[in-house]
């Protein structure tokens, strides 16, 4: 996050998410959680309906809710969704028939070196290593290990700084991969620092303000990361403004704030969008001070339509 000055959160561009039939295992931030996907109780229509989400094909994105992960489905890449397959591959020939499964941080290993060419091919020939997507990856269990089953679902998902995914919305295929969110989204505050996604009306740590586009400044190939940071202050500016229907933000004690700039890779992969957003920051400048209520402007009145003769 920038402002007059500011530190870039570090992000996790690889997260495991592991596989199904019995169990479903989520390597996330190096911390491994399992739970059953198949429960006793759980009908045979939607156990089918979640095998069946599994070994999806490329193209097809699959979401399963936050309080219940076993049900996996498949659902229109229009509507919010957690994960896309991007491409499936075999690695018998490096695992054979008798080869123990890998360990957990082997299979990251693996899932990147063998995910990454296909999800960077799917994108349409570009990934953008500090974009919106991250490369994912679906893994046998041990009891699909032993029966054989040597095949990776890869696909791609959205992770916040902390790790956790997030839905998106839209085929990944050929997207625009600015690590961009919606404008009224508000971060939590977490550490003095921006956590995850919440409720504007709780309190949090910065609200989406507006997307800025650098290309509209920049047509001439990869701006200094100078230059990018004045052109950044220029146009968070009239979007808070814009956003705020012109609120005096210092009366508040809040701040005009934007993403860092743009890299390099970045920049070459396609990416030329930058959030901006609004918070407070503490005092001694040692990171944001809870921030409650939105900022967005009220929406117009609507006028009622002209009253007709005899109406």
């Amino acid at each position: 996050m920038e402002a007059m000055s500011a530190t870039e959160t570090t992000r996790t561009r690889l997260v495991m998410a592991g596989a199904f039939v019995g169990a479903l295992v989520l390597l996330a931030l190096s911390v491994l959680f399992s739970w059953p996907v198949t429960v006793t109780g759980a009908s045979p229509s939607a156990a089918d309906e979640a095998a069946a989400a599994f070994d999806s094909p490329p193209g097809t994105c699959l979401d399963w809710p936050a309080d219940n992960p076993r049900a996996m489905r498949r659902l229109d890449c229009a509507q919010p969704h957690l994960f896309e397959v991007t491409s499936i591959v075999d690695i018998s020939p490096d695992y054979g028939q008798s080869a123990p499964p890998p360990e957990e941080k082997q299979w990251q290993t693996i899932a990147e070196d063998k995910c990454t060419p296909g999800v960077t091919s799917y994108l349409g020939g570009k990934l953008d290593p500090f974009g919106k997507y991250g490369v994912s990856a679906l893994k046998p269990t041990e009891e699909q290990w032993r029966s054989g089953d040597r095949k990776l679902r890869c696909g791609v998902h959205r992770v916040t700084p902390r790790g956790t995914r997030v839905a998106t919305k839209g085929s990944a295929a050929n997207a625009d991969q600015s690590d961009i969110s919606e404008p009224g989204t508000c971060f939590a505050l977490a550490d003095k620092d921006i956590g995850d996604p919440i409720d504007c009306g709780s309190q949090h740590a910065v609200e989406i303000v507006g997307n800025v586009d650098l290309s509209v400044a920049f047509t001439a190939g990869f701006p200094p990361p100078d230059d990018q940071k004045v052109k950044l202050s220029e146009l968070c500016a009239v979007a808070a403004a814009e956003y705020s229907g012109g609120v005096n933000l210092a009366e508040k004690k809040l701040t005009v704030f934007w993403d860092p700039p743009l890299r390099e890779e970045s920049w070459a992969a396609g990416s030329r969008k930058v959030d901006c957003k609004v918070g407070s920051l503490l005092p001694d400048g040692s990171g944001l001070a809870p921030v409650a209520g939105s900022v967005r402007a009220a929406p117009a009145p609507t006028a009622p339509p002209p009253s007709t003769p005899g109406g």
